[in-house]
Parts: C-alpha cells; structure tokens; sequence
C-alpha cells in the first residue's frame, strides 16, 4: 500500500499529509504533530468546545500556547506567547481543522489552510500553496477541502464585518472565550 507521503514524494511535491494532534484530557498531554509528547497546564472542556494551555518547550521564539478546539466552526483558535524580545505578528493563529471530540481524548486532523488575526487591522489566509499541493497529491478529498474553503471564507468574511475583532465575530455565534493569560 502507497502511503500518501509516498504519493507526494512520487508526484515531485513538497508536501506533508494532514497534520494530526491528540489531546489526552486523562493523562493531561498534548501529542503535536510531530508526535512529542507535551504536559498540559489546563484542560477545560466548555459547551463551545476545548481549551488547552501549555507551555512551549525548546521553542527558541514561543514561550507558551493557548488553544481552542471549536468543533462546530471547524477551527483551532490559538494565542502564542513569545520570549522575551520576540514579538508576534498576529494576535491570533486560527488552524481549520477537523476535529473529532472525547470523552478522554480529542483528535484535531489540519486541513492546511490557516488565518492570521491581527485584532481590528487584518487577517491573513496562510498556506494556500500547502492546501493545493495536497489537493494535487490527493491527501485531502473534495468535500473535505470544500469544507475547508467554505470555513475560510465564513472565517475572513465574517472577521472583516467585525473590523477583524476575533472576540466580537465570535459572539455572533454565542462564543465568549477565555484565556489563561489576560487579552
């Protein structure tokens, strides 16, 4: 059986399968999508959906991150934190992604595209040739990368008629965020 990393390598393109992450409530760990093993500071399961807070280890930039699963958006909403003399260039990072809850354990499935949330100035649809790439090398389906394109467009469409306020286009689907680290 071809394995679709073999199926990019085969097609000449420079392309990753679909990242994957397992949130572990039980054992309170985070398995990145390189599959490290990371201890988890909170674990808080809202009826929106999860929030996650660790720290960033031998990150040379990142210091610490905050997530959001919200199944129902299709989206991994997340606040990096940086060491001190790195700042950011975004206020939020938002993944489309799938995500299947648990009970014990969620499992978020990227979908390559992302969009950078600088509050009230922008956002910035990210990865665009990584989506196509692996559209080309059949690592995504059609429906699944039309699901993915319809949540990146409700998500820019939406964030501009907020004048690109996150929180705000978040409340008008009843969403209130709340984040360890003040905003």
């Amino acid at each position: 059986m071809t394995t679709q990393r073999e199926i990019a390598a085969s097609l000449g393109l420079p392309i990753h399968p679909p990242k994957v992450e397992i949130f572990d409530l039980t054992d309170r760990t985070n398995t990145d999508a390189k599959r490290q093993v990371r201890p988890v500071d909170e674990y808080r399961v809202e009826p929106c959906g999860l929030y996650m807070a660790r720290p960033m280890v031998d990150h040379p930039s990142l210091d610490y991150l905050e997530s959001w699963l919200l199944p129902e958006l299709g989206l991994r909403i997340s606040d990096y934190r940086g060491r001190p003399g790195h700042s950011g260039n975004q206020d939020f990072y938002l993944d489309i992604v799938r995500i299947e809850p648990g009970e014990h354990r969620w499992r978020t499935i990227d979908l390559y595209l992302d969009v950078a949330v600088t509050q009230r100035k922008e956002a910035r649809v990210l990865d665009s040739d990584e989506f196509v790439t692996a559209l080309r090398a059949e690592l995504l389906d059609g429906d699944t990368a039309r699901r993915a394109m319809d949540t990146t467009h409700l998500v820019v469409d939406g964030l501009a008629r907020c004048d690109y306020d996150l929180p705000a286009w978040l409340r008008t689907f009843g969403i209130e965020l709340g984040w360890r680290h003040a905003k």
